[in-house]
């Protein structure tokens, strides 16, 4: 690979994650987008950038790390999916202002930007509202809000685990949520 234009890249990049805003702040979109990395490799011609070396890509409350990033385009140069490979790799975003922070881990982590959706895979955890998922692979259609958890077929996983663990916080009624505060 050679290192090539990149503010045709971060303009995509820049897309990718406006795109993410139904599972986002609405002031992050309007952030600029900070990429920081040991290393990167641009190449605009095949439409991939890699960056290596305890990456951090933040945008507002989002905060995506891993040890290797990758970033594909499409030929009219949209952001097709972004896999973040680490250990473990790393995403969090507040959905909005009165919720808390959803973190998400895997050994890798793929966000495909046209559908919205997150793969979390290998020791694959969400954290949201106190509630925990965890299993091989977890798959979250942010758009929907739904949470797929299960096995990893045709995957190499590092730690198998043939059941999913899930804990779920009870709701709190509306005298319970005045009594504490």
């Amino acid at each position: 690979m050679r290192f090539v234009k990149t503010f045709s890249l971060l303009l995509s990049l820049s897309a990718a994650f406006t795109s993410a805003s139904t599972w986002a702040l609405p002031t992050d979109r309007e952030q600029p987008i900070r990429v920081q990395a040991d290393s990167a490799e641009l190449d605009d011609k095949q439409g991939v950038a890699v960056y290596r070396g305890s990456v951090v890509i933040t945008q507002g409350s989002l905060k995506i790390t891993g040890d290797t990033v990758t970033i594909t385009q499409d030929a009219n140069g949209e952001i097709e999916v972004f896999t973040s490979v680490g250990k473990p790799a790393y995403y969090e975003q507040k959905p909005s202002a009165d919720k808390d922070i959803v973190k998400a881990y895997g050994l890798t982590i793929q966000y495909y930007a046209t559908n919205e959706r997150i793969v979390l895979i290998d020791q694959a955890k969400v954290i949201q509202q106190g509630n925990t998922f965890e299993g091989e692979k977890i798959v979250y259609d942010t758009q929907r809000q739904i949470v797929n958890a299960g096995r990893a077929t045709g995957s190499n996983v590092s730690m198998p685990r043939p059941r999913i663990d899930m804990i779920l916080q009870p709701r709190k009624k509306d005298g319970q949520a005045g009594q504490a505060q």
